[in-house]
């Protein structure tokens, strides 16, 4: 058993630190990620270019080692001796906390495995923000980006479309359109959040039905967080008819056609349009 408590912590000075930033407007960090960045000997980045443009905004000079998917692997060795030389040592993302869709899990887990402390410094999530909005469930699904082979996303969205609960994606903007034939497949009858560059100048937000959702015209930019909202609460239909609802059917069965009368019945009791259908037929035979 791992035992995390304050006065551990500060007896530990090999650690790694994991700074969330912001993930669009650079007003967003916190004064404690600024103040850990400034302590940093390194801070790994996903892409230096990227992390500058914030580091300079707060005069960070720490120095920076790229760290992205493609060398986060061969970088492990080498970041693991330095936090055990009690090197100060924190990890970015280009974007919102590291790690989630965004490398540092891998290192994260050799951390673990070598004893090293690591201290989350919590802040600007797409997740958390694009839920907050929303007004679905606040029990979520979080997914995380698409994956390339169109057999794997059958298989997961079978399988999400099935989870009474909002369900959180990540999408480029070049993917969009290709994936929204199979949103729509998959979940119908709720609704749905697109958010694009979120606290950034064109922020934008798309609500619609799952069913009424359109193929984007223009290119967009930035990346996409999506929501779908969790399942409508169907326990209050009733399956049913009472002998109130016959005896206005029966009344109206001459009056109204059978169309009428089942969307009228339905729209009032929320009773499936097939048993009023077939029993307006019922009727009609008996007549």
């Amino acid at each position: 058993m791992i035992v995390n408590s304050k006065r551990i912590n500060k007896e530990i000075k090999k650690n790694l630190y994991i700074v969330s930033t912001p993930i669009g407007n650079l007003n967003d960090i916190s004064l404690r990620a600024i103040d850990t960045l400034k302590k940093s000997d390194y801070i790994l980045c996903e892409d230096t270019r990227v992390s500058k443009n914030l580091l300079d905004k707060y005069k960070i000079k720490s120095k920076l080692i790229s760290n992205h998917k493609f060398n986060e692997k061969k970088n492990l060795s080498k970041i693991i001796a330095l936090i055990k030389q009690g090197l100060f040592v924190s990890l970015i993302s280009d974007a919102g906390t590291p790690s989630i869709s965004d490398p540092g899990a891998i290192l994260i887990r050799e951390c673990i495995k070598n004893n090293i402390q690591i201290i989350s410094l919590p802040g600007p999530s797409a997740v958390i923000s694009a839920i907050s909005i929303s007004g679905f469930s606040e029990k979520f699904f979080f997914y995380g980006f698409f994956p390339e082979k169109n057999k794997i996303l059958l298989e997961d969205l079978g399988v999400l479309s099935k989870l009474n609960s909002s369900i959180v994606f990540f999408i480029s903007p070049r993917k969009i359109n290709k994936i929204i034939p199979f949103i729509k497949k998959n979940f119908k009858g709720r609704k749905i959040l697109i958010c694009r560059e979120m606290t950034k100048f064109y922020e934008e937000f798309v609500r619609a039905e799952v069913e009424e959702l359109e193929l984007f015209k223009n290119n967009l930019k930035g990346e996409l967080t999506i929501v779908i909202s969790e399942k409508k609460d169907d326990k209050k239909t009733s399956h049913i008819l009472s002998e109130s609802d016959k005896r206005i059917i029966k009344n109206m069965i001459n009056k109204l056609s059978i169309k009428e009368i089942s969307n009228l019945i339905h729209q009032n009791n929320k009773i499936s349009k097939k048993i009023i259908y077939n029993y307006c037929l019922k009727i009609k035979n008996e007549n």
